[in-house]
């Protein structure tokens, strides 16, 4: 029996399809090299946007076309509503902390005792050399338009002893990127080490390694923080911080707890304490009643910050999120026109950015065949050969384009 995992979301999905798989595995089911061959489709699903269950809706109805005695199964981020939908579509769904239940639906005998906590399974990495570790889950922050304290439900924090455990395993048979994973990640904290205590746990522990995480929230990065991502040389100069709004009314209808004065004055400090720091955000476009004007804060702001990456998302209502009593007045083709010119801002500003690595020489992990990404989580493209792959290179940057650079290897 041959299975197949269709991911969508966040990179905490992807580290939970790692370990569906693990599981599955342990049941002698076996990978398909295709979708379409496969006896079992795992949907790992995402209700953060509708776009992305519109996408999963459409998913179903080929894979009934293509092979009409194919089982589905659902899980990840759902909604209510969506589960209701999508009940009789699919022939279970369950919950991503209930995999050991999977065995009442498989009908095959386990071939390897599976631990009962969900973050005691041992992943099927994608690679070798870069994994995903989850050291908490959930969310306490209720931000008004996010389903996440619904689906994934209050913040539960794993022990660092466990983490670190991971970790080394991890190092010692040479993964060389750790990136540390929580819908609220700086908010971490477990038998009295918080994650600037963890980070540095983690910093000093032997090996040649990277180490990132996400996502972070402003209310929570701490200078106790800042400080440590300073100090270490392993973390990476990298820093994904959410800002959602330009706009002080805006922040305050999504309950973010930061003004937009607050996140720049954060960002200004960040860059004095680690000046080669890189920073991406997310913004949501037309969040209802969003005035022209308000929306201008937002384009002020980024031109100000000038991140060099940033993930732009046009407003999408979810149920059951405070934001969902409020109409959605923006029509599509003003938060479509709003999208354009964030972007055409993003494009200015991570091009200049990334211009001025020009010239320098850089580490980079190769994970592909001509292809890596840098000590400050940049895209490069550079010619090499394959056994280069999950190896670091000096590479000397030649060329930059606003989502990308190219270079030579050294």
């Amino acid at each position: 029996m041959q299975y197949h995992i269709i991911t969508y979301g966040c990179q905490m999905n992807k580290s939970d399809s790692e370990r569906i798989a693990s599981v599955i595995e342990k049941y002698g089911l076996s990978p398909a090299p295709k979708k379409e061959n496969a006896d079992l489709i795992i949907i790992n699903a995402c209700s953060v946007r509708q776009s992305a269950m519109d996408r999963i809706y459409g998913q179903i109805r080929y894979l009934k076309l293509k092979n009409k005695k194919i089982k589905i199964f659902l899980t990840g981020c759902l909604l209510a509503k969506d589960k209701e939908k999508l009940r009789n579509k699919t022939d279970l769904i369950f919950k991503i902390k209930n995999l050991l239940k999977l065995s009442n639906f498989l009908n095959q005998k386990l071939k390897k005792q599976i631990s009962d906590d969900y973050f005691q399974i041992s992943p099927k990495y994608q690679n070798k050399f870069s994994a995903y570790i989850p050291i908490m889950t959930g969310c306490n922050n209720f931000c008004s338009y996010c389903v996440v304290p619904y689906v994934r439900g209050r913040e539960y924090c794993r022990s660092p002893k466990k983490i670190i455990k991971e970790i080394k395993n991890l190092i010692k048979n040479g993964c060389k990127q750790i990136i540390l994973l929580g819908q609220n990640v700086n908010s971490y904290k477990s038998k009295g080490v918080n994650f600037p205590k963890l980070l540095k746990m983690i910093n000093d522990l032997k090996g040649d390694f990277w180490l990132a995480f996400f996502t972070s929230h402003p209310k929570d990065l701490s200078d106790e923080l800042i400080k440590t991502m300073a100090k270490s040389k392993k973390i990476n100069p990298y820093l994904h911080l959410p800002i959602q709004s330009g706009d002080n009314q805006i922040l305050k209808k999504m309950n973010r707890k930061h003004t937009a004065e607050n996140y720049e004055n954060l960002i200004k400090k960040i860059r004095r304490k680690i000046p080669q720091i890189a920073i991406s955000t997310d913004i949501i476009i037309g969040f209802p009643g969003e005035t022209k004007n308000q929306f201008q804060n937002t384009a002020e702001l980024m031109e100000k910050i000038k991140f060099d990456m940033a993930y732009l998302n046009k407003y999408s209502p979810r149920q059951q999120t405070a934001a969902f009593k409020l109409k959605d007045d923006v029509s599509q083709k003003e938060k479509k026109r709003r999208w354009a010119v964030l972007n055409e801002i993003l494009k200015k500003t991570a091009l200049e950015n990334n211009q001025k690595l020009i010239g320098k020489t850089i580490e980079v992990l190769a994970e592909k065949n001509n292809f890596g990404r840098g000590f400050n989580f940049k895209d490069v493209q550079f010619k090499g050969d394959k056994k280069l792959i999950g190896k670091f290179v000096k590479i000397k940057i030649t060329q930059a384009n606003p989502w990308s650079l190219k270079g030579e290897l050294i």
